[in-house]
């Protein structure tokens, strides 16, 4: 379920079919679901020690950096299982190393007993039936989801900004102190977010996201939905939700990370909801780890199906029962920023937080007004177990986005919105802070919030302020990025070519890049001359981390970093 409750359901429109034929390509295309889980992962080929096998190096990098292991959840299901299951006539769709298990389309009962009592299986859960003709779906995209264009926007901004001129988009980002972030220079850059939604349809033309495409700062889509790779016909929420951190458009908008590079994750389909899409959200968090992403942003959340015996109660939300809340919990483990919306049911009969907000370790985000007033929708805490949930809040009514169908610049509400806004600030305040970790950047955006030593079950702990957040974080400076020397490595990690770009006042003649390995052997020497911009070739480098060094022409180090070479 989309953080804006579902509001546009699929109109299928059969002009010639007869009734049998079309329930028959219904029953066809929609086939019942189930969930495979299986008891081990014996014999599937993998190791532990040899974790390069199942991660890419940038995702290895995060685990060394916070000094994160591996255990048996990072291994890759049994092949074997899968390839038995097939053989048994079942349609597997998808599956999950974390859940350890698939999910499969049958309509025959017969295939499932037989698939139950082979000596692998664990047990089926039942996860989504064939779509019924007039069946309305769930509460995925949520019904507070308001849109306007930008001649009906009312002015909330309440502050000029030192350095860009974020529009309609002012009031959300200094609410939270995201400008004083770009102002120091920080916009993202190097960080990773996964974004995971239910489409980013037109994302791939609208003007708004011309900076990210021209930079390259879109790193891959994945559609767990339907098993590829397309993601920019379908569903517009996670074009809105994306604008708030990626949008470029000086004078209109500005979103709070524009700098961040990014991976785009389908995992709902939009038109129903039914449980398999927890499952889905799973394996797009467990996608998300493996390439590498520091942050997952989602604007997802569960709590009621299209059948009411999927649905949750509130006696589930512990942080540990439903499937999509055990992924957000893992990912967290592996180090990855968590943030996802703590849905719109506010002023529903139930208005608790849903899955996958209720999880620990993470940040499930409310939402305010633009003068930072609770709204009504904006689901309550706390978690069953009495955790306090949301865990911070900021703007999600009327909050400035880009709207799919036109690509221009308007609003909508719902902590979809929050969630995002949140996220991109976060990328660029750890930006500023590499050295953190996952938890330590969830802990200062939390203390520097409004509410943070009076919590309630509304905002949480109240409007993050990344200002305070700075200047409260233990053992931690930061400096302004305008005024340092800087360099910036892309394609970082790369495969056999990356380019360095050198940023800052700095002559270059007889300045030099020093590659060393992780026992600070030097490596190799690439001499600058008079170019800001050299390129390196990997050369008989193998796979794995390196760091390098910029030097100055009298020799002095002016900027460090890591180089991940695939």
């Amino acid at each position: 379920m989309i953080a804006v409750m579902k509001s546009l359901k699929l109109i299928l429109v059969v002009l010639t079919l007869n009734c049998s034929l079309f329930t028959f390509l219904c029953e066809a295309q929609y086939p019942t679901r189930y969930f495979i889980q299986f008891t081990d992962k014996i014999n599937n080929g993998y190791s532990l020690s040899n974790p390069s096998a199942f991660l890419s190096a940038r995702a290895i990098a995060r685990r060394t950096n916070q000094s994160i292991g591996y255990d048996s959840l990072d291994l890759p299901i049994t092949q074997a299982y899968i390839d038995t299951i097939m053989a048994h006539g079942a349609i597997v769709l998808n599956h999950s190393k974390w859940l350890n298990g698939v999910c499969i389309a049958t309509a025959d009962t017969n295939i499932l007993n037989d698939i139950n009592a082979l000596p692998f299986v664990a047990h089926s859960v039942w996860v989504g039936a064939k779509k019924k003709l007039g069946d309305n779906g769930g509460i995925s995209l949520l019904s507070k989801e308001t849109m306007m264009n930008d001649k009906t926007k009312s002015n909330h901004a309440t502050k000029n900004t030192q350095s860009l001129n974020y529009g309609a988009a002012t009031n959300q980002i200094t609410m939270i102190h995201g400008d004083y972030l770009h102002d120091l220079g920080f916009m993202g850059e190097g960080m990773v977010i996964a974004v995971m939604d239910a489409g980013f349809l037109h994302v791939d033309t609208i003007a708004g996201f011309d900076s990210i495409r021209v930079n390259n700062q879109i790193l891959g889509t994945k559609d767990f939905v339907v098993g590829d790779t397309s993601v920019y016909e379908d569903d517009g929420h996670g074009c809105m939700v994306l604008s708030c951190i990626a949008a470029n458009l000086p004078g209109q908008m500005i979103g709070t990370g524009p700098h961040a590079n990014f991976w785009l994750i389908r995992t709902e389909d939009a038109p129903t909801e039914n449980i398999i899409e927890e499952y889905t959200w799973a394996m797009g968090a467990e996608f998300a780890d493996s390439v590498g992403a520091d942050i997952i942003s989602s604007s997802l959340g569960y709590t009621r199906f299209d059948h009411t015996d999927q649905d949750h109660t509130y006696s589930d939300m512990t942080g540990r029962i439903c499937p999509s809340t055990k992924a957000a919990t893992v990912a967290s483990e592996r180090g990855i920023l968590v943030i996802v919306a703590e849905m719109n049911e506010g002023d529903h009969f139930f208005h608790f937080v849903g899955a996958p907000a209720d999880a620990d370790s993470i940040l499930a985000i409310g939402a305010v007004d633009y003068l930072g007033n609770y709204v009504s929708f904006s689901s309550k805490g706390p978690s069953y177990d009495g955790r306090v949930k949301p865990d911070v809040a900021d703007q999600g009514l009327s909050s400035t986005v880009i709207l799919p169908a036109t690509g221009t610049v308007g609003t909508s509400s719902g902590t979809s919105f929050a969630t995002p806004i949140l996220a991109g600030a976060a990328a660029c305040f750890w930006q500023a802070h590499p050295t953190m970790t996952n938890m330590q950047v969830r802990h200062a955006i939390i203390a520097s919030a409004t509410q943070y030593t009076n919590p309630d079950t509304l905002e949480g702990y109240g409007i993050p302020n990344f200002e305070l957040a700075n200047s409260i974080t233990t053992g931690q400076s930061i400096v302004n990025a305008k005024e340092t020397i800087s360099v910036t490595v892309y394609p970082n990690p790369c495969v056999h070519h990356a380019t360095f770009f050198i940023n800052g006042s700095i002559d270059t003649k007889d300045a030099t890049i020093l590659i060393y390995d992780l026992l600070g052997q030097p490596l190799r020497t690439i001499s600058l001359g008079n170019n800001r911009k050299i390129s390196f070739d990997k050369g008989k480098l193998s796979s794995g981390m390196y760091f390098y060094e910029l030097h100055t022409h009298q020799g002095q180090t002016a900027a460090t970093g890591k180089l991940i070479i695939e």
